[in-house]
């Protein structure tokens, strides 16, 4: 009897989820730029960090602000929060968290010296002072009402002191620690990142033995290697191969109406750009609504303002930039242009996109324009970009925290040219007043009020053809289970189960 219990809790063990051994491998549409929260703010690259870093607080699926790694927090005054972090959380390298490290990894962050490319996020900040090993507190240099969501962002992930000073330049390729629920492995580039499961994770238990991500530029190739199981997961299937997809049995869908929004964007500093009738008229020369029906088939809505309508502050009563090539045509004319001009266009190699420029071309070359397509390497395109080597350029936004002051600050504030997200290199004195207004405000009929102003002059300025928000189609095999999608589209991984 006694043996028969013994097997019993032998077999137990080793099939109990924590004991099973199952890889679950992921296809994106380009590779990670770095594994440094600091050093870029790419969606790809965040998608890979969050299974490795954790946050001092955690934005839900539900867009809701939970504890992370900080159990709890109080605000002080108008100015002071004090954070109190959980107790006995490690880091993949066996260190124990401390407020010390939330420090570190902050005022990196903010070090003018160090030029994060986030660093926007936490600008915020006068002052931070550790008190003791689990507690520290943050001054801010203003009231800023956003804060806890800013904190729950990829690019405030806290890292380990010492493995960061260790690395040097290592750190983010190389080295990668965190507390997250998945250790780092290795990163052959553009081939695949390993990371496996993190036994000692402070937020339970975490199920898949290793995530592999693939990055796989083709989409009609990650559909493909999703049907045949070479792939369990790819996130934002194409249009058309979700179309086709949907009817296989072998496959589920699992879709999000996400925080994104797509765009042309116009250098606004390089001639012809810098007026902005030549901007106004390119609005109406191109045929947003085709580029919804027959690009996205459907599977998304014509943008209206620079923010996702999920986002707080979007303005709900703007209206779209009709099709309208005749009075194009007569914008064009008025800005010294009635032949049109010689320009490009840039994108990275995201086929929707490509598809997009295409569309650019041939609607701009109608009205005389003459229009090249250069498609780029996905880390050249965003170095390229941020130096303003580009005329215009194809991109998309995720406002993460659901905030208008991260979906307007970072890419319209004349303060963050280039790499923070400020690609167009708009700058517009009132919309730079009313931005920082709005982040100091804690009235949210205040900041509605200086949002909806800031949107207006955009809208009017026309940095950007605004293009589309979409709704996110991942696809899974059957056999998948816990898939959450996000809003923001770094999913979590840990709770996957292979059945």
């Amino acid at each position: 009897m006694k043996r028969i219990l013994v097997l019993f809790v032998v077999f137990g063990l080793l099939f109990s989820s924590s004991a099973l051994a199952y890889t679950i491998t992921v296809a994106q549409g380009a590779d990670a730029v770095t594994l440094d929260p600091h050093r870029t703010n790419d969606l790809p690259s965040a998608r890979i960090m969050r299974q490795i870093y954790d946050t001092l607080v955690v934005q839900q699926e539900d867009l809701q602000l939970v504890p992370g790694l900080a159990e709890s927090w109080t605000q002080l005054d108008e100015l002071t929060w004090e954070f109190r972090l959980r107790d006995g959380v490690t880091f993949h390298n066996g260190e124990l968290l401390r407020a010390s490290d939330v420090k570190f990894t902050l005022d990196r962050l903010r070090d003018p010296a160090f030029a994060a490319t986030p660093a926007f996020l936490v600008t915020f900040i006068d002052d931070i002072v550790v008190v003791d090993d689990l507690t520290l507190t943050i001054t801010t240099k203003t009231p800023f009402v956003p804060m806890l969501s800013h904190l729950a962002h990829t690019a405030t992930s806290i890292l380990n002191e010492q493995a960061v000073t260790a690395a040097g330049e290592d750190y983010g390729t190389r080295v990668v620690v965190g507390t997250g629920p998945f250790k780092f492995v290795l990163w052959e580039t553009a081939s695949r990142i390993v990371l496996e499961r993190n036994p000692e994770w402070w937020g339970g238990e975490v199920l898949p033995s290793q995530i592999v991500f693939r990055p796989i530029p083709e989409g009609t190739v990650r559909a493909i290697e999703l049907e045949t199981g070479a792939v369990d997961i790819v996130y934002g299937l194409e249009p058309l191969d979700a179309r086709r997809l949907e009817a296989d049995p072998n496959i589920r869908i699992a879709k999000v109406e996400t925080l994104a929004t797509h765009y042309i964007g116009f250098n606004v500093q390089k001639p012809p750009f810098n007026n902005p009738l030549v901007r106004r008229a390119l609005n109406h020369a191109i045929d947003v609504d085709a580029i919804v029906e027959v690009i996205w088939r459907g599977q998304a809505v014509r943008a209206t303002a620079p923010i996702s309508p999920r986002v707080f502050g979007a303005h709900p009563g703007l209206e779209v930039y009709e099709y309208n090539p005749e009075l194009a045509r007569q914008l064009l004319a008025e800005a010294g242009h009635p032949a049109g001009f010689t320009t490009s266009i840039w994108t990275n190699n995201n086929p929707l996109r490509i598809q997009v420029a295409e569309v650019v071309q041939a609607q701009l070359g109608e009205l005389g324009i003459d229009v090249e397509i250069q498609v780029l390497e996905w880390g050249t395109y965003l170095a390229d970009t941020a130096a303003g080597l580009h005329d215009m350029f194809i991109l998309g936004w995720v406002s993460v925290t659901a905030d208008a002051d991260y979906g307007l600050y970072s890419l319209f504030h004349s303060s963050q040219f280039g790499d923070p997200g400020n690609r167009t290199f708009f700058s517009n004195p009132r919309v730079d007043e009313l931005l920082d207004l709005g982040r100091a405000e804690s009235d949210p009929a205040l900041r509605l009020a200086y949002y909806k102003e800031a949107q207006e002059i955009i809208h009017n300025e026309a940095p950007w053809i605004f293009l589309l928000v979409t709704a996110e189609e991942n696809g899974l095999r059957a056999n998948i289970e816990g898939f959450v999608p996000h809003p923001a589209g770094h999913h979590r991984l840990y709770n996957l189960v292979r059945n």
